[in-house]
C-alpha cells in the first residue's frame, strides 16, 4: 500500500469525528444593468460534539460550491464551549440584528429543546439537555449568530463561583446539588 493512501485515509477518518450540517440555502440575486446575478447562500455548523462548535457561511454560483465554502469556513472558525455534563452551565441570552435566544440549563433527559438553526448548533456542540426560546427575528443566519454569541457568553461553575465569592455548589443548576 502506498504511502499516500494512509495519510488520505487519517484525513478522511478526522473529518468523520466532526459533524457537519447545513441549516439553510438561500437563492440571493444582485441586480445588474443585463438583469439579475443569482448566486446561493449557505449557512453550515461543524461541531465535534465535545464542545466545539463553528458556523460558517459560503456563497457561490452553484449549491455544491456553497456548502463546501460554508464548512471550510465553519471549521476555521470553531470555539470551545463551557459545558457542564450535557447541558448548559447557566441561563444566557445571545443577540445578533434583531434575533436574541435564550438558552437555560435543562435536567437529565429533557433532550433539546429547540428548532431549526438553534438545534442544529446545540446539537454540533455536545449539548444534549437544554431549554431555548428565540424571540425577534426569525432569520436563519442571525438566529445562529445569536444561538453562537450565547454560546460563547457561557462561563464555567467554578470560574462564577470563583468571582462571585461563593461555593461552586451555589452556582450549580439545583439538580447537581449534592443533598
Amino acid at each position: 500500500m502506498a504511502r499516500g493512501n494512509v495519510r488520505d485515509r487519517e484525513v478522511f477518518e478526522e473529518r468523520d469525528e466532526l459533524d457537519e450540517r447545513v441549516i439553510d440555502i438561500t437563492r440571493v440575486a444582485k441586480v445588474v444593468k443585463g438583469g439579475r446575478h443569482f448566486n446561493f447562500r449557505v449557512t453550515a455548523v461543524v461541531g465535534d460534539n465535545r464542545g466545539q462548535v463553528g458556523i460558517g457561511v459560503g456563497k457561490a454560483r452553484g449549491v455544491p460550491d456553497a456548502i463546501r465554502k460554508a464548512t471550510e469556513r465553519a471549521r476555521r472558525d470553531m470555539h470551545p464551549v463551557a459545558l457542564v455534563q450535557a447541558t448548559v452551565p447557566h441561563e444566557v441570552t445571545g443577540h445578533c440584528g434583531g434575533a436574541d435566544v435564550l438558552l437555560k440549563p435543562a435536567a437529565p433527559g429533557a433532550g433539546v429543546i429547540a428548532g431549526g438553526g438553534v438545534r442544529a448548533v446545540l446539537e454540533a456542540a455536545g449539548v444534549h439537555d437544554v431549554l431555548t426560546k428565540s424571540r425577534g427575528s426569525s432569520n436563519v443566519l442571525n438566529v445562529v449568530r445569536a444561538t453562537m454569541d450565547a454560546l460563547g457568553q457561557l462561563r464555567r461553575v467554578e470560574e462564577m463561583a470563583r468571582e462571585r465569592g461563593v461555593p461552586a455548589v451555589k452556582v450549580m443548576p439545583f439538580w447537581r446539588r449534592e443533598k
